[in-house]
């Protein structure tokens, strides 16, 4: 518990010493590592709001299904931290499906609505831009119809502005 303590003590020395400093940016494209993988293109709208569209693919047995999305966020700032926001937001999507190789019979679109809650941050000497997400959605319709609480991602993006 005493090596614990000293290597937490030591980590938070460290990391305040090196005193991370970010700078604002306007837009960046990357990639959206989870569910959906995807390519993101964010930018903001205002200081704290932002819109973010995004198009994803995810597969798993027997299924896989392509998604177009776009979100609305609102940045907070995290004081003690330059360039690090936490944010909360939602949006919507679609969902084209394929289950085995073949389009469902039943309906092979869904439509859903998400909440969006998450960390962002800026390097200050790099163009790089990182954020972490959770994205609860609820399915309108088609083959998952209710809730999913299980979509979000870690985003990396190059910042353009």
């Amino acid at each position: 518990m005493k090596k614990f303590l000293l290597l937490t003590i030591l980590g938070l020395a460290i990391c305040t010493s090196a005193k991370l400093q970010a700078q604002d940016y306007q837009s960046a494209v990357g990639l959206r590592l989870g569910y959906p993988l995807a390519v993101s293109y964010k930018t903001f709208i205002s200081e704290q709001g932002a819109l973010e569209g995004f198009a994803g693919f995810r597969s798993w047995i027997g299924y896989s299904w392509v998604s177009i999305n776009g979100a609305y966020q609102h940045h907070f700032p995290i004081s003690g931290v330059d360039g690090l926001q936490w944010y909360a937001g939602g949006g919507a999507g679609i969902q084209f499906w394929n289950w085995k190789g073949t389009v469902l019979d039943d309906g092979n679109t869904s439509f859903g609505i998400f909440g969006a809650l998450g960390l962002d941050y800026k390097f200050a000497n790099a163009p790089i831009n990182l954020s972490l997400d959770w994205m609860p959605t609820f399915f309108i319709n088609g083959y998952l119809s209710g809730f999913g609480g299980g979509y979000g991602s870690l985003a990396a993006r190059y910042t353009l502005k």
